[in-house]
């Protein structure tokens, strides 16, 4: 079943809220699923908002070591959404709380974890060559 990106952001927003009331640990919260992914998905952001803007937004959370923004092939224009990365995969945790159905340029924005991130082609051949 696919549900609205902003019921998704609703729900997530509330599992948070019960899990701060009750007390849940680290290790018990809903966020332990994701403890092996440094990455995290972005989408509904504004498409005039570029990676520098991305990197001011988010390394509020920690240290970002990638941003991958989705362009359109063609066009190079924004789609207004992508993945990023942090050093610390427990930075994943604050910027989905924090940053899930922030208001950012007049949108919505939705951050969720990523379970299984798969890097670009093209990145996997540069680090063949730097080998």
């Amino acid at each position: 079943i696919k549900m609205n990106p902003l019921t998704q952001v609703r729900n997530q927003q509330k599992a948070n809220a019960q899990e701060a009331r009750l007390g849940v640990g680290e290790d018990a919260s809903w966020h332990a699923r994701f403890k092996h992914s440094a990455y995290v998905f972005f989408g509904g952001i504004s498409f005039d908002l570029t990676e520098g803007d991305l990197l001011a937004i988010f390394s509020q959370y920690g240290e970002i070591v990638d941003v991958d923004l989705i362009r359109d092939k063609t066009l190079g224009k924004s789609r207004g959404y992508g993945f990023l990365a942090y050093e610390d995969q427990r930075s994943t945790t604050l910027a989905v709380d924090n940053l899930n159905g922030a208001k950012i340029m007049g949108r919505v924005m939705r951050v969720e974890h990523v379970d299984n991130y798969k890097r670009k082609k093209e990145e996997l051949d540069e680090d063949d060559k730097d080998r």
